[in-house]
């Protein structure tokens, strides 16, 4: 049974007998718990449907830190693991900032997974040098870092990645932001669902979780870096929210409540952008005229939306000067890379070409992931019975699809360079790449940036245009080339 403390002297008394796991033998036991112990399990449960965060057979992996909030929650998720069928896995992060307190959660991490027989992985990384080296501060790389190392081991386990975020949590993300200066995406807090990552103790208080914690008898490291105030969100902690609760003692569950309203409104709104954006969309960009009649709230999206699509994020000002250029004409720079450009009624973000990147070349079969001019360009080789197969799933793009038998061994991926010629589909005419993107009126600042497959200066593929007429799959190809391109900003 879990062991008494000092601390369940003064828990409610217990009315039910419920299942427990044991923290120290890993078997699960009867025992009495209190009315509101169990609350909180429903609550978790709950959280975990509402979101859809696991089924039934899933495989989750724990970011374990040793704390009462990451203790709790992979201690929940063990005593589901019969009940769902899950499998459980634990990783933990030594940033090597704290000396021996570091090695001691490390300790603690190893010795809790192995009672509860959970596979545990832990790495090591000096968080200050690698902070350093990557000129950010050492909160930033340390998260970094951490999302870096579960998302590599979830792809290897195939698993969700559950962190141990609480409403707690949620209620101090909120109040940081507001104190920043933020939209209404600060106000939505933090996503209970973000692709892999889920936090199934977002809505569970600070509170309940240490509650949970001595009526189960859960052990737990403290992380003394909380305690100071050098950071702002423990000042939040420390300073600001305890007088705030003195007005609400529910405001954790309230802060809750406005995120989740907040993230629904959120929502509404993007949808509406995205409709707005499908409307006003023309050859080359968007119609300037009808952007000038969107509602600002739905404008500010809009921008927001067409600037992601390049891996960037638009500051309040950027926006501010875009709304400027669309009611007259002109340029924003929005990153190193990125403009914002309104000419002649049209409106587009597009990149400013790298001049390191020009030089850069990918020869085909050297590597079938490569950046260039941040654009992550993917290629895959298959038969021709599995491509038609796959283009029944996933309705490939026919202009990226290339004949692998016709293209040089010496083709390589590249920027597209003057004297660049490509023979035209289904036209069998020749032209130097520069008049058909006057053809097909390709705005200026989208040519610097496009990706091309070349022998030479005879262009095989292009971005844009698509395959050339001697590359195109036919009834006689057997083995075909697929290319994609997205936008990124890791590259």
């Amino acid at each position: 049974t879990p062991t008494k403390t000092a601390a369940n002297a003064s828990l409610p008394k217990t009315d039910t007998e419920t299942h427990v796991l044991c923290r120290c033998t890993g078997r699960v036991s009867l025992c009495a718990l209190p009315v509101w112990c169990r609350m909180m399990e429903d609550k978790l449960i709950e959280t975990v449907r509402k979101y859809d965060m696991l089924q039934e057979g899933s495989n989750v992996l724990v970011g374990l830190s040793g704390g009462a909030d990451s203790v709790s929650l992979l201690h929940a998720l063990c005593s589901l693991r019969e009940r769902m069928r899950l499998k459980v896995y634990a990783c933990h992060v030594h940033h090597g900032l704290r000396g021996a307190e570091a090695d001691r959660d490390e300790a603690f991490c190893a010795e809790l997974c192995r009672k509860w027989n959970v596979p545990y992985e832990v790495l090591h990384c000096d968080i200050a040098k690698e902070a350093e080296k990557r000129k950010i501060g050492t909160e930033e790389c340390g998260r970094d870092v951490r999302y870096a190392f579960f998302e590599k081991l979830a792809e290897q386990y195939d698993a969700k990645i559950a962190t141990a975020h609480t409403a707690s949590d949620n209620a101090e993300t909120i109040l940081f932001h507001l104190t920043r200066g933020c939209g209404l995406i600060g106000l939505c807090g933090i996503p209970p669902v973000r692709g892999k990552i889920i936090r199934p103790l977002i809505e569970i208080s600070r509170q309940e979780i240490e509650d949970y914690c001595r009526t189960h008898g859960l052990l737990y490291v403290t992380d003394s870096s909380n305690l100071g105030r050098d950071y702002s969100r423990n000042r939040i902690r420390l300073d600001v929210l305890p007088p705030l609760k003195e007005i609400n003692p529910s405001l954790d569950r309230t802060l809750t409540r406005f995120s989740e309203r907040m993230r629904q409104t959120e929502a509404y709104i993007i949808q509406e952008a995205k409709n707005a954006l499908k409307s006003a969309e023309v050859r080359g960009g968007y119609d300037a005229g009808k952007m000038r009649q969107w509602h600002e709230v739905v404008f500010f999206a809009a921008v927001r939306i067409l600037c992601e699509e390049f891996a960037v994020i638009p500051e309040a000002k950027h926006i501010e000067l875009i709304k400027k250029i669309v009611y007259n004409s002109g340029a924003v720079d929005i990153s190193g890379r990125v403009r914002a450009v309104m000419t002649q009624g049209i409106f587009r973000i597009c990149e400013v070409r790298d001049a390191a990147a020009e030089c850069e070349e990918y020869p085909i079969g050297t590597a079938e992931n490569m950046c260039i001019a941040h654009k992550k360009l993917t290629y895959r080789v298959m038969n021709i019975d599995e491509y038609h197969e796959e283009l029944k799933k996933y309705q490939f793009s026919l202009a990226n699809s290339l004949d692998y038998g016709t293209i040089p061994l010496t083709s390589v991926f590249r920027l597209k360079k003057s004297g660049d010629r490509i023979t035209l589909p289904y036209r069998g005419v020749t032209k130097p790449l520069r008049k058909v993107f006057n053809e097909i009126k390709l705005p200026q600042e989208k040519r610097d940036s496009v990706l091309v497959l070349a022998d030479e200066s005879r262009v095989l593929w292009s971005e844009e245009i698509g395959a050339c007429k001697e590359c195109m799959v036919t009834q006689s190809t057997e083995k075909v080339l697929v290319i994609e391109v997205e936008m990124t900003n890791k590259c």
